[in-house]
This record gives C-alpha cells, sequence and structure tokens, in this order.
C-alpha cells in the first residue's frame, strides 16, 4: 500500500513531517500517515518520508518500502465511505536497512507525482465505469417508475437532464483518453494532462452522481440499491489524488507557468 498522505499536507506531496534519519548505514522512520488505502490487506508499505531540507522543499523527498510487521509499526484500520478499507499509519523508531531506500535519496519526488499522475489517470478510467452504470441504472428506473399514468422517462425536463448525464460521461471518457495519451510525455504535459481529466472527472462526478439520486429519489440513497454505491464511489474519487479545485488551480499554474 502507498503511504504518501499526511493530515496537514493537504494534495501538497512533498509536504512531510514523516522523517527517515541516518543511522549507520540505515535509516530511522517516525511520522504518521493518513489515509493509506488498501494498508489493512497489505504486508509492506511504500512510505515517502523527508531525508533533508526543510517540511515543504522539494528537495529531499525520499521513498521507503517498509514491511508493515516491522517493529514500531502501529495502524488503525477502518472502512471508507465507498466500502473500501485505509488505515492510519504510525511510525515510531522503525529501524530500516539501506536496502529499504527506493532510488536515489533526496530525489523521489519527480517519481512520486509520477506515480500519483498514472493512478489518477487509472483512476478516472473507474470513474467513466461508474458514471456509465449512474446512467444506465437511472434510464432503466425512469422507464419502469411510472407517475401520472406514464413512465417518468417521458418528461421532457427528465429527459433533458439525463441527455446532460450522458454527455458528462461522454466527456469524461474523451478526456481519460486524453490524459491517458498525455503520459507518456513530458513530465509538464503529463501533470497537466492528469490535472485536466481530473477536473473534469470531479464535475461530472458531482453532476451525474447528485441527478441519479435525484431522479431516483431518496431510495436511491439506500444500501439496498446499487445506485447508492456507484454515488458514494463517485464521491470518493471526486476527492481522490487531489479535489476539482486543487487540479484546477494546479491545471492554471502549469499553464501560466506559475506554482499551483
Amino acid at each position: 500500500a502507498f503511504a504518501y498522505a499526511e493530515p496537514q499536507a493537504r494534495y501538497t506531496w512533498q509536504d512531510l513531517k514523516t522523517t527517515a534519519k541516518k543511522d549507520g548505514a540505515g535509516y530511522v522512520l517516525n511520522g504518521h500517515k493518513a489515509v493509506v488505502i488498501g494498508a489493512p490487506y497489505a504486508t509492506h508499505l511504500i512510505v515517502t518520508a523527508r531525508t533533508g531540507g526543510g517540511q515543504r522543499d522539494a528537495e529531499g523527498v525520499s521513498v521507503f518500502i517498509v514491511p508493515k510487521g516491522a517493529k514500531g509499526v502501529t495502524t488503525r484500520d477502518y472502512p471508507t465511505v465507498d466500502g473500501f478499507r485505509a488505515s492510519e499509519v504510525t511510525f515510531e523508531n522503525v529501524a530500516l536497512g539501506a536496502d529499504a531506500l527506493i532510488g536515489s535519496e533526496g530525489a523521489a519526488l519527480p517519481l512520486v507525482e509520477k506515480v500519483i499522475d498514472e493512478a489518477i489517470v487509472a483512476t478516472c478510467a473507474e470513474a467513466c465505469g461508474v458514471f456509465r452504470r449512474l446512467h444506465e441504472g437511472t434510464l432503466e428506473y425512469t422507464k419502469q417508475r411510472k407517475q401520472f399514468g406514464q413512465p417518468i422517462s417521458q418528461f421532457q425536463v427528465l429527459q433533458h437532464r439525463m441527455v446532460d448525464m450522458f454527455i458528462q460521461l461522454e466527456q469524461s471518457i474523451s478526456m481519460t483518453y486524453m490524459a491517458d495519451i498525455k503520459l507518456a510525455d513530458s513530465d509538464h504535459e503529463r501533470a497537466k494532462g492528469a490535472s485536466a481529466a481530473k477536473v473534469q472527472i470531479g464535475k461530472a462526478a458531482k453532476f451525474i452522481g447528485q441527478n441519479a439520486i435525484q431522479l431516483h429519489g431518496g431510495m436511491g440513497m439506500t444500501d439496498e440499491m446499487a445506485i447508492g454505491h456507484y454515488f458514494k464511489r463517485a464521491t470518493m474519487i471526486e476527492n481522490a489524488f487531489g479535489s476539482t479545485d486543487h487540479h484546477l488551480a494546479r491545471y492554471e499554474g502549469l499553464s501560466l507557468g506559475k506554482a499551483a
């Protein structure tokens, strides 16, 4: 499991209070990682830690692989809203050998950003599937639900709304394809593509999800209906690896040559 997020950092991946200090040939790891998805099932954790520089410096970020059962590693496991499981992970004087270091010491931020951009694109692809199921489920339901003696799918205003949901889905698919293609480009273009796609996915998640629930009525949020589970997953995806506002600011910064 990838343990990279910290409570104070928001979406600034180099903002690290977790430290790995040299100790002979190895390191001593201390710190806390938040919402580590998949950690309850993992045997090892891939951990970002600061080996030099200030708390928010781009330089001095390193990555380590840490056995979850190592002395000094404690976890608090819990379910997430969408049915996944995550952990709060604490490291207290965890002794690591030199072979625990992944890549070069203090120069891991570009690798971390690349991996997270790839994860963003993969998550966008998953989101497209979620949006399709939300849209299809809503179409099916509105053909069955009757009001005033006819299916509510016959009401023009609801037809317009479902068409708008479909447009958001198709735009999300196109933006995900674009971001996937740009993964092979320069770091700058890759980052722009990932953020642009994530902005579209975030907006679509809110629009498609909320309209799917509204057209189902209150029963749409019940655990008995699949639509409620897809909505919860869409809600989590909207903020995974950076919120819509964060990626809009990041895209603006990359486009205008300013730091986001």
